[in-house]
């Protein structure tokens, strides 16, 4: 379990801009913000490194420290215990996998104009003709399994030109600045460790995104 004292030290550095890169902190300037002596702030700092909450790293002009992805993992997690506390009517869900190439299923679903209608019924756009594919970490198994769960909306099977297509399921969410949803195809090939998420744009392109990239998905829920 992580102490309070370090939870308080890594929120403050993430204030600080350490979430989006490496920043110059010093022992005596964390100690400044925090109101805790440089020695005290110097603990706080080993202990969090020790957690792999943060990396630091040395430069000529002094100590640079930015989050870890297991760092914003824990400040996401606070995050969501908020939200349960002052709403606790929605539940916020995260979703952390992979970036990886698809089949180019999506490419060709998303292009059939009855789909893209109604994506645009329910999500208020319409999306881009492909899905950013994700496969799951482990730890988000769970998490998946629980907001299968929750209320998505349907779009029911149909025929059109003697051929019969199947219906989707799909699911609000958000990526860093994004609306998105989660689609799930009745038919698919994929496992459930694989998620594939539409946008009203290329998703791959206006995250700069390759495979193999770890990439973060929420959900809030009511």
């Amino acid at each position: 379990m992580v102490e309070a004292e370090d939870l308080q030290s890594l929120k403050t550095i993430a204030l600080l801009g350490g979430c989006k890169g490496p920043i110059w902190l010093s022992s005596q300037s964390l100690g400044s913000k925090l109101g805790i002596s440089p020695q005290t702030a110097s603990r706080r700092l080993i202990a969090l490194e020790r957690q792999r909450f943060i990396v630091r790293s040395m430069k000529p002009d002094g100590q640079y420290v930015v989050v870890t992805r297991e760092g914003e993992q824990q400040l996401r997690r606070e995050y969501a215990d908020y939200i349960r506390i002052f709403n606790p009517k929605r539940k916020q869900y995260v979703l952390t996998g992979t970036v990886i190439s698809g089949l180019g299923e999506g490419r060709y679903y998303m292009s059939i104009p009855r789909y893209r209608e109604q994506f645009n019924k329910h999500l208020g756009f319409e999306p881009f003709p492909g899905t950013l594919n994700i496969r799951l970490d482990p730890t988000s198994i769970p998490v998946r399994e629980e907001i299968e769960h929750i209320e998505w909306f349907e779009v029911p099977g149909f025929t059109a030109d003697d051929r019969t297509f199947g219906g989707v399921k799909a699911l609000p969410c958000r990526i860093r600045d994004y609306e998105c949803a989660i689609v799930e195809p009745s038919r698919t090939h994929y496992k459930t460790d694989v998620i594939e998420v539409i946008a009203e744009l290329e998703l791959r392109k206006a995250l700069n995104l390759n495979d193999n990239d770890v990439i973060e998905v929420e959900i809030s829920h009511d």
